[in-house]
């Protein structure tokens, strides 16, 4: 598998982007900020380590364990009870996104970690 070009990592970028920019633009409640900025930093870095070393099965997992925090971070910050649904909407969907390119993306990272091992 060559560098720089799975999908899927490129999708889990651009969802990290969306959530992090997105604080700029959405209604600010609860701790939205500060979670949606981290996250989205978080899943921006991972999509990258991922596209740089795409063997490396652990940061598909990180990956997906990132959207999941993604997911339930509303209910966590307290963002979602305060009818501030923008930025819930924006982790629920960033997140499901995200953790669902994961989970194509393990299998790939998994053969090409074992390709990278046997020869």
């Amino acid at each position: 598998m060559k560098k720089w070009t799975r999908w899927e990592d490129w999708v889990a970028i651009a969802a990290g982007l969306a959530v992090a920019l997105s604080t700029m633009f959405l209604t600010q409640m609860g701790a939205s900020v500060s979670i949606m900025l981290v996250l989205g930093v978080l899943l921006v870095v991972s999509g990258l380590v991922n596209l740089a070393w795409p063997g490396m099965v652990a940061m598909e997992y990180v990956q997906g364990g990132l959207g999941v925090l993604l997911i339930i971070s509303p209910w966590v910050g307290r963002y979602v009870e305060t009818g501030a649904f923008g930025p819930a909407w924006m982790s629920w969907i960033c997140g499901a996104i995200v953790v669902v390119v994961a989970a194509l993306a393990i299998r790939p990272a998994m053969r090409a970690h074992h390709d990278a091992i046997t020869h």
